[in-house]
């Protein structure tokens, strides 16, 4: 399980209580039908019983209020969860089938020393991609688990970027020039695994969806304010992400569009990965568009430590624009 399963307690509880208060409501409404009818001299009782009738009156409404916000939150969640089945059973049956072809051809057929090399490579991608799925949903589960102190230790910002990069660079075949780099030398404090998964996912999403030829600029620099900011900007030159869905991408399961019209395969757990990290580790995330040219900048700052006894170098001279933020 990713996630536990949501408790039944509250909406059992709330229902109980609005049928409750509905009854007691009817119930007095009676009562003070009764007293009017009678013209008895009860008017402390009258008044009393049309308060706590105009209360439970109110304490209904917000309930079928709250009732309807949570039924549109359960909605939206299973429409999510349909999503993210349908993505993983894609992305396990594919690679699953792709081995079972080559395996049967191998076995039933002659082939040259020549093809059955191919084969191995094209069966160990099929491999990889399986092995890529399953770390990911691992990564999500352990967001569960608290993080133990002594773990923590200062990260050297700059090489998990170059090492995430060339990760990513090698895992979709594209050249090693595809990141380009303009890293200034500084560190977080934080487990060297949380800040691996945090650019190793957005690093793989900026290269997954960047144009053709995709291209991605990473950027690091350390901003001397009162908190001593790590700010990381990741720009790529893709079509780019809407505003209204600048806030809901962070969510679980959620991606763009519907899932069998995607062509990217993805779980849509990565970017809530990275959302929940980056407050773990007191910081924040949020999304610009690449002005003047189209894409998309991932901006993350996290608390840093000024690192000037190492060099991280300039690897480009380009560095994502300063822009409004907007998400």
């Amino acid at each position: 399980m990713i996630t536990p399963r949501r408790s039944l307690k509250l909406p059992i509880t709330l229902a109980i209580l609005m049928i409750v208060m509905l009854v007691a409501l009817m119930v007095g409404w009676v009562l003070l039908a009764v007293i009017r009818a009678g013209e008895t001299d009860y008017a402390a009782l009258y008044w009393t019983l049309l308060s706590v009738g105009t209360t439970f009156l109110v304490l209904i409404l917000g309930g079928t209020i709250f009732y309807l916000v949570l039924t549109i939150k359960t909605f939206n969640l299973n429409r999510r969860q349909t999503n993210f089945i349908a993505s993983v059973t894609h992305e396990l049956k594919s690679p699953i089938a792709s081995l079972k072809l080559y395996l049967q051809t191998l076995d039933r057929h002659q082939v040259n020393e020549e093809q059955r090399s191919e084969f191995r490579q094209y069966m160990l991608e099929d491999v990889e991609r399986l092995d890529h799925l399953i770390n990911h949903l691992l990564d999500a589960a352990s967001l569960e688990k608290s993080r133990v102190e002594g773990e923590v230790e200062n990260v050297d910002l700059a090489a998990i970027l170059r090492e995430c990069g060339e990760a990513v660079c090698l895992r979709y075949r594209v050249p090693a020039t595809t990141i380009q780099f303009d890293l200034e030398p500084c560190q977080v404090r934080s487990t060297r695994m949380d800040v691996d998964m945090i650019f190793r996912n957005l690093l793989d999403n900026a290269v997954k969806y960047a144009g053709n030829p995709p291209r991605v600029v990473v950027t690091l620099y350390f901003h001397d304010d009162q908190k001593k900011t790590a700010v990381t900007q990741i720009k790529d030159n893709g079509r780019g992400i809407p505003v209204p869905m600048r806030r809901k991408i962070f969510g679980r399961f959620e991606r763009l569009g519907l899932e069998l019209e995607r062509e990217k395969p993805g779980t849509g757990l990565g970017l809530y990965i990275v959302r929940t990290l980056v407050r773990r580790l007191s910081g924040r995330v949020r999304v610009m568009d690449a002005v003047p040219e189209p894409g998309t900048v991932f901006e993350i700052r996290l608390p840093g430590i000024q690192n000037l006894t190492e060099d991280a170098g300039l690897q480009s001279e380009d560095t994502p624009p300063h822009v409004a933020r907007v998400g």
